[in-house]
């Protein structure tokens, strides 16, 4: 039995619906199924179970020999939250008791971390497992903060032995594809850009307020969101692989790189205005991001990722553009 965690949400949507392709599971979901959006992202797929969070102590309880693995990947991902009390419960306490469960019970523990945890990325974005590196990280946000918190803890209690059967935490970067609908002001660009091309023919990119990039010039490591199923399917077939891990491509591109992209998948000339990022979020704005993705390579990952042009058509030929946009 296999427990998704945030299984009704974006990546954790796309891993049940790879899952269930191949014929895995059963399929255990814990989420909060709160909206239509939410059940369309799994609606398609073979469930066995859906329960809500505050139930998830109790069942475990009552599933302790059938769990084999948990994909943890349900926590709270704005990274505007400044209720630091929220993140610590929310995106800490709940990742560390599942790990706990896990460790006592045999299970195997795959989990979400973010780039956030890399802040101004004045450090490089190198995954390293060396605690003494890892803690120098700064994230810019509380979000970021509660990610590389957990990160830091998972590797001091995997070094002090008391650990899962195996787990791995994926350091995501720029994620985008389908089953975000339901994100509200924290969808990918890539969607952003979809819908005011459609509205209009144009599209908006934020100015450059740093004077070594130019207007839109901006770097981001976006990565279609198939390569990270991917990438925690070949963790679950790979069992003893271990660690934390970068999660990206290894190719910075730029967010006009992504708009031509989506200009050009939906067959528009390019028209382009530049607006001033918010003051709300200059001084935290990130200009460059790039995993590293060597550790991930050494551990015998081998699969190509998606380049930013072929994940724009298919995210906007395959989904955006015709009647049933979910996975």
């Amino acid at each position: 039995m296999i427990l998704i965690t945030g299984g009704s949400g974006f990546i954790g949507s796309n891993l049940v619906a790879a899952l269930s392709e191949r014929g895995l599971g059963p399929l255990v979901i814990c989420d909060r199924m709160d909206s239509d959006q939410r059940q369309a992202n799994i609606a398609k797929h073979n469930v066995a179970e859906i329960i809500e969070p505050g139930a998830l102590c109790s069942w475990l309880d009552a599933h302790t020999d059938l769990v084999k693995t948990i994909f943890h990947l349900g926590a709270s991902s704005a990274t505007t939250e400044m209720d630091y009390k929220f993140l610590l419960d929310n995106n800490f306490g709940v990742s560390l008791g599942l790990w706990r469960w896990c460790a006592e019970h045999g299970a195997a523990f795959i989990y979400a971390s973010s780039a956030a945890t890399y802040g101004d990325g004045s450090s490089g974005f190198d995954d390293s497992n060396d605690i003494a590196e890892l803690s120098r990280l700064r994230p810019l946000n509380p979000y970021g903060w509660s990610k590389q918190l957990f990160d830091v803890q998972a590797l001091l209690l995997s070094e002090a032995g008391y650990r899962p059967k195996q787990w791995a935490g994926l350091k995501f970067f720029n994620v985008y594809g389908p089953n975000e609908y339901h994100k509200g002001g924290q969808q990918s660009v890539a969607l952003q850009l979809h819908d005011q091309i459609s509205r209009s023919g144009r599209a908006q990119l934020f100015k450059s307020h740093h004077a070594e990039y130019e207007d839109g010039g901006q770097l981001r490591d976006f990565i279609w969101v198939g390569d990270c199923v991917d990438i925690m399917l070949w963790l679950h077939e790979n069992t003893s692989v271990s660690g934390v891990f970068n999660c990206g491509t290894g190719a910075a591109r730029s967010f006009l790189d992504l708009a031509l992209a989506c200009f050009a998948a939906m067959e528009v000339e390019p028209a382009i205005d530049y607006i001033d990022t918010p003051t709300a979020i200059r001084d935290q704005y990130q200009y460059y991001t790039e995993a590293k993705m060597d550790r991930l390579r050494h551990a015998g990952y081998s699969l190509p990722f998606t380049s930013l042009e072929e994940g724009a058509a298919l995210y906007i030929g395959n989904f955006l553009t015709v009647n049933d946009r979910y996975r």
